[in-house]
């Protein structure tokens, strides 16, 4: 329950914050059920949250942040949505999961394959990262090859294949990242720069047993990185002339970036796309979808296996539901404007503090790089100002607004960042920017 009205913006101390993370230190590995909760990329003290209503979070210690975090993309509409509250509210009361189809299922599959052109048929999982090796799952058992190919920096989940980092050229098998990967199958793994044609093209002249490529279209786990023109179209071709499938990994951008998600800002076809974040409306839902040509390989008509007891679960798919329907066209462009307004006045801002960064931002997807040139990969990237991120993401924090902890993930934008936030955002952005 929120203290006080949700524009009162109140930062200060984080002691109850710092006891349950003690206290959860003990009982859970490095006190977070994600690493970067932990702010390992920051330091300090993880903020507890309490709640959230629009786009303000209070934490335990009854502080509130403007919010551009937004569970790291899903509350596209803010938090505690009403319609979509209401929808879990009323499927909970009908029981929490039956193992069993229920037709919000289908309903929700016809919202995606509306969306999207390259869709027909969609198989609702549970998470990104289910999606994402799901997807590869298909693309091996339909082409009956081993390789995949991933771009350096982007982030498909946590399966085995995918802890991959790149070896020592443009275009070479990669070496695991975790530990507890075997080599085996890291040695599957090819990895290339993002925004890098060139590299791509090396790799598919190198090995003649790829199946798939699997690419964030924009890259969102190293911060916002657009693709260059023509780049995605290029790996489209690349994969249509060898038979490799052309995976296009949208868990970030889904219905997050535009109404027909990033595939129609770049206009491409995947083979098969995955989706989760928004369309889970901030519950464990996600999805991977294709033609039915594609999908139609998966069990129980076809001989590639997939399964999930939680897969469907209809508190999910209420939520999902919920928030897309309330999603249409005019909310992109409203989104877009309210976030490159907020892009280019902190850009101003930092010209006027003598700070060297670089905004980037596609839809409502943004970031800010302490750098003097603008990153198109990875290397890019990791050549930024950390140590300024992290001075600028404190100073944020204790101004009451709430970032991403790490100078390598994106920022998101809300419906229910009105003006007011905006204009709040900016001013603390201002004063914290004297300081760098």
């Amino acid at each position: 329950m929120f203290t006080s009205q949700p524009h009162n913006i109140t930062p200060g101390r984080l002691d109850v914050s710092q006891k349950l993370y003690t206290r959860a230190k003990t009982l859970i590995p490095g006190g977070v059920n994600s690493p970067v909760r932990a702010f390992n990329g920051v330091g300090g003290t993880p903020v507890y949250m309490a709640g959230g209503f629009g786009a303000v979070l209070q934490d335990m210690d009854e502080n509130q942040y403007i919010d551009y975090v937004l569970s790291w993309g899903p509350m596209i509409l803010g938090h505690a949505n009403e319609k979509v509250v209401n929808a879990v509210k009323a499927a909970a009361d009908l029981g929490l999961s039956f193992g069993a189809p229920t037709d919000k299922e289908t309903y929700l599959a016809d919202i995606i394959q509306e969306r999207h052109s390259s869709v027909e048929q969609v198989r609702l999982v549970n998470s990104g990262t289910e999606a994402c090796m799901s997807a590869i799952r298909l693309a091996r058992g339909i082409t009956g090859k081993n390789r995949i190919i991933k771009c350096e920096g982007c982030y498909h989940g946590h399966a085995d294949s995918l802890l991959v980092d790149a070896g020592s050229g443009l275009a070479t098998q990669g070496v695991a990242s975790s530990a507890g990967v075997p080599d085996v199958l890291a040695s599957l793994t090819t990895v290339v720069p993002f925004n890098d044609t060139e590299a791509m093209k090396k790799a598919f002249m190198t090995y003649d047993d790829i199946a798939c490529v699997i690419i964030e279209p924009i890259a969102g786990n190293m911060g916002c990185i657009p693709p260059k023109e023509g780049y995605l179209n290029d790996i489209e071709k690349l994969c249509k002339a060898s038979g490799a499938l052309f995976i296009v990994d949208e868990v970030m951008t889904g219905c997050r970036v535009a109404h027909g998600s990033a595939q129609s800002l770049y206009g491409i076809t995947p083979d098969i796309t995955c989706f989760g974040k928004v369309v889970g409306g901030g519950m464990p839902l996600a999805a991977y979808a294709g033609s039915k040509d594609v999908m139609e390989n998966l069990a129980p008509t076809g001989r590639v296996y997939q399964a999930g007891t939680l897969s469907g679960n209809p508190i999910a798919v209420a939520a999902g539901c919920a928030q897309l329907e309330q999603l249409t066209a005019e909310n992109y462009i409203l989104l877009n404007e309210k976030t490159t307004f907020l892009s280019k006045e902190l850009e101003s801002i930092f010209k006027k503090h003598r700070v060297e960064a670089q905004m980037h931002q596609v839809g409502s997807m943004f970031s800010v790089f302490f750098t003097n040139k603008s990153p198109e990969n990875f290397t890019d990237v990791k050549a930024s100002d950390t140590e300024k991120f992290k001075r600028f993401f404190h100073g944020m924090l204790e101004e009451g607004v709430y970032l991403p902890p790490s100078a390598f993930e994106t920022w998101f934008m809300s419906t229910a960042h009105d003006d007011e936030l905006l204009k709040m955002t900016l001013r603390a952005a201002d004063e914290v920017a004297k300081g760098l």
